[in-house]
């Protein structure tokens, strides 16, 4: 299929196609609202370029090809090429799914769609419903985390370029896996953002921790929103991409009297049913409000889940005992015990990391599938002054505690590659700017990130933080796929595999229903300073998920209505046989150990 190249460019007062190949300058004609239109027809493979009023050449905002990097002109890629065998595709739902967190150039040492696809059978035999790909859209340099993308409809060229993901994507729905698309609207990164030049893509009515905002409500702005939507709707219809995460939607802001989200979701919707397939939209929400999920006749944003960090905090900080920064308010197991019922630690009560209330509650009839939660992810990693893992700090058994909880909570588990083996590689913060002084800017603005945040004390001693701009950052960065070939490792991974199978085998532990989930707290009287020791009884409808986090063995009661059994164990615990029927259950636990009952 031949490109009839088009741009929106209403400051230009005229605007010419470039043809790098074939050399000068074709005119394009005025349209209406700004737009400037050829009818010059680019097979596969043409590159082209615009120029404004006699400019440089400028690449299309909406190039699918970007080979020659973002300052470089766009190659014209014809979708239809590719040949799909997903035919009988029938999708996945994301409300209940277990998501796998990668990112393409560190999961792999090849660092590619292609190389991706070889460890595909890796998250198959994990149980895994859904590989989520951090952004791919295309960043200046070779290597970064893909959050500072300029390009929303390009795929990176160094991990394959837009025919490599529709591979990736081929593959994954043949082995019954689910794609999730990492996807960032709310800026763009320094280096090849052009935007400013064709119109009012931002607007200084707003402003974000980048910069001006993206302008959602503005003069010009159903342009720009017209903008974002396409390109969700071409990567779910070019692409087969099945469900997005969308990033910082706070950070959207639109005082308009439809917010771009639900403008968004409306026209997904539309897209699903016209595909004949679920179609998924995750937001990450600093705002703890469920607007993102409410619907969009009735003011919401339509979305189809979204985030629950507090849900992470509340974990993290009881089982490392971390306190610094925004975990001030979390490490208690009462806090652990609203997360898991009430999603929101901070639903209108004061955030003392943000010096306000914060939040609002969420309702009792929202299914707990409507909330992705994790144990790592890679902010909660790689923000991390040394992008160190849980598995640096914590033991086997507390690891395992972390993912039976996540794993077996009422809500849409994510993992973080590699935590699944408890991996020891970093996932550290790391970038490839081509210019100095950008780079420069990086690299001092990384050393004052972490300059008050009580890193030392955590680390026990001065820490060095890794240079971004060091290739060896990078390098430290990807996966070792030795690692879960060794037994340490195996133990962990396989008992990961458990969790993920009970989650389908079991009723109760895949169900999302908040109100028939509770925690029981048993804490140790003699517990030393540090983290929290005790033993939680996590209620999931009829069965218990019991974990001791002491280091010590403990008996505990189980209260239940019914006869259980152990249906998986990780450290071996013992279950007694009850002296009468009316008698309660006692599970005598090693140290750091698991318990399922169901």
């Amino acid at each position: 299929m031949a490109l009839t190249p088009r741009l929106w460019a209403p400051y230009a007062g005229h605007v010419d196609l470039l043809l790098p190949a074939a050399g000068g300058r074709t005119p394009l004609q005025a349209a209406s609202d700004g737009w400037w239109a050829s009818d010059v027809a680019l097979p596969h493979g043409t590159d082209y370029a615009f120029s404004l009023d006699g400019g440089d050449p400028r690449p299309d905002p909406r190039a699918a090809w970007l080979p020659a990097g973002v300052h470089g002109p766009a190659r014209v890629f014809d979708v239809d090429r590719f040949p799909w065998t997903d035919g009988g595709w029938s999708g996945v739902d994301v409300r209940g799914a277990v998501i796998y967190e990668l990112h393409v150039g560190t999961f792999t040492p090849g660092g590619t769609l292609t190389s991706a696809v070889e460890r595909l059978e890796h998250l198959v035999a994990l149980g895994v419903d859904v590989v989520e790909l951090l952004p791919v859209a295309a960043f200046n340099g070779r290597h970064g985390w893909g959050y500072d993308g300029v390009a929303p409809y390009a795929v990176h060229d160094p991990y394959g370029g837009p025919a490599a993901l529709q591979a990736f994507v081929d593959a994954a729905h043949g082995l019954g896996l689910a794609v999730c698309l990492d996807v960032v609207h709310n800026h763009l990164g320094p280096s090849g953002n052009y935007l400013h030049e064709l119109g009012p893509y931002f607007t200084d009515a707003h402003s974000t921790p980048w910069g001006p905002a993206i302008n959602l409500d503005g003069p010009g702005s159903e342009h720009v929103r017209r903008w974002i939507c396409d390109s969700v709707l071409r990567w779910a219809r070019d692409f087969h991409v099945d469900a997005f995460r969308l990033d910082a939607v706070h950070a959207l802001h639109d005082d308009s009297q439809r917010h771009v989200l639900a403008q968004l979701s409306d026209e997904v919707a539309e897209l699903a049913e016209e595909l004949g397939r679920p179609l998924g939209l995750v937001a990450e929400s600093d705002l703890n409000d469920v607007v993102t999920l409410g619907s969009t006749q009735d003011g919401g944003w339509g979305m189809t889940g979204q985030w629950a960090d507090d849900v992470h905090h509340a974990i993290h900080a009881l089982v490392t005992g971390e306190r610094h920064g925004y975990y001030v308010d979390f490490g208690s197991p009462e806090v652990l015990r609203t997360a898991l019922t009430r999603v929101f630690v901070h639903d209108g009560c004061l955030s003392t990391f943000r010096g306000e209330p914060w939040g609002t509650p969420v309702p009792d009839d929202i299914d707990g599938h409507r909330f992705v939660v994790f144990d790592a992810n890679h902010d909660q990693v790689g923000n991390r002054a040394l992008g160190d893992r849980p598995s640096s700090r914590l033991d086997t058994g507390a690891l395992a505690a972390q993912a039976a909880l996540v794993l077996l909570s009422p809500f849409t588990p994510l993992l973080f590659m590699g935590e699944e083996w408890g991996a020891t590689t970093p996932w550290q913060f790391f970038t490839d700017h081509p210019e100095p002084e950008l780079a420069a800017a990086v690299r001092e603005g990384r050393l004052r990130e972490f300059s008050g945040h009580g890193w030392a004390d955590l680390y026990g001693g001065d820490v060095e933080v890794p240079d971004p701009q060091d290739p060896a950052t990078f390098a430290a960065s990807v996966l070792d796929w030795n690692e879960p070939t060794r037994p340490e490792h195996a133990r962990l991974l396989e008992w990961y595999r458990v969790l993920v199978a009970l989650r389908r085998a079991v009723p109760d532990l895949g169900s999302g229903d908040r109100m028939r989930t509770s925690l029981d707290v048993h804490p140790r009287e003699d517990a030393q300073d540090g983290p929290w020791q005790g033993v939680l009884v996590l209620h999931r409808g009829g069965a218990r998920v019991v974990t001791n986090l002491a280091h010590v063995p403990t008996a505990v009661q189980v209260p239940t209505a019914r006869p259980l059994e152990v249906v998986a164990d990780f450290g071996g615990g013992v279950l007694q046989p009850p002296a009468s029927p009316d008698s309660p259950l006692v599970l005598e636990l090693p140290p750091r150990s698991v318990v399922v009952l169901a």
